[in-house]
């Protein structure tokens, strides 16, 4: 592999990392508040209308796939950012795909906690802000880390799909050396640091979610 190729393998991995790493904050700041208020309008605060619209929201938006999510989006990402191919493109769709994704697993992740905490907390008469600050958010927290680290994963997954249409990264690098000009080197090098970047982001937030249950942090 010649030096030029190992340099561009090498920008295009921190291309993937920096679109993951920012699609996964964005997405968590959607998807967190969306999959909070999806649990609390079912089994703290019952209001049927916002459950169903936010759960009708978050189905539609899961149903749609990425592939065709990226090309649909191409006007809003063209009209939010000026241009609809590079990074910053690329996290417009990413963010919006995995936002639904996310708030769907936080949903279970609070689904998991028993329900004689909200009982107890609702007694003691608790407000729903109260409710999710002090008991809901913090006795979650190892379920949401895992939830964030697949979605981290999924990220990755879905970065590698941007790249067919210019977001750049290691897909984009794989469609234009590896599937284009047939080079299976390249092809074989970017599959692996993808699979690299996978195994760190679970072990990490596995690591992270398990001290986080032991009460260490």
């Amino acid at each position: 592999m010649s030096p030029t190729m190992l340099y561009d393998i090498l920008l295009a991995t921190g291309e993937t990392l920096y679109m993951v790493l920012i699609s996964t904050c964005f997405a968590a700041l959607l998807g967190l508040p969306l999959g909070t208020l999806l649990f609390v309008s079912r089994d703290i605060r019952p209001h049927r209308l916002i459950h169903r619209t936010v759960s009708g929201v978050i189905n539609f938006s899961r149903s749609v796939p990425f592939i065709i999510l990226l090309v649909a989006l191409i006007p809003f990402t063209r009209l939010l950012i000026g241009t609809s191919i590079g990074l910053h493109a690329a996290m417009v769709p990413l963010t919006l795909g995995a936002a639904p994704f996310f708030a769907r697993l936080v949903d279970n992740a609070y689904q998991t906690l028993p329900s004689g905490l909200f009982d107890a907390a609702d007694a003691m008469g608790a407000t729903t802000g109260q409710i999710i600050r002090h008991v809901l958010l913090p006795e979650a927290r190892p379920a949401l880390i895992q939830a964030l680290t697949v979605t981290a994963t999924t990220l990755v997954n879905y970065s590698a799909m941007a790249g067919t249409v210019g977001g750049g990264g290691l897909g984009d690098l794989a469609i234009r050396y590896g599937y284009q000009r047939f080079d299976l080197t390249v092809m074989i090098s970017t599959v692996f640091i993808l699979v690299l970047i996978v195994q760190f982001i679970q072990m990490l937030g596995d690591k992270l979610s398990h001290h986080l249950s032991r009460g260490i942090i």
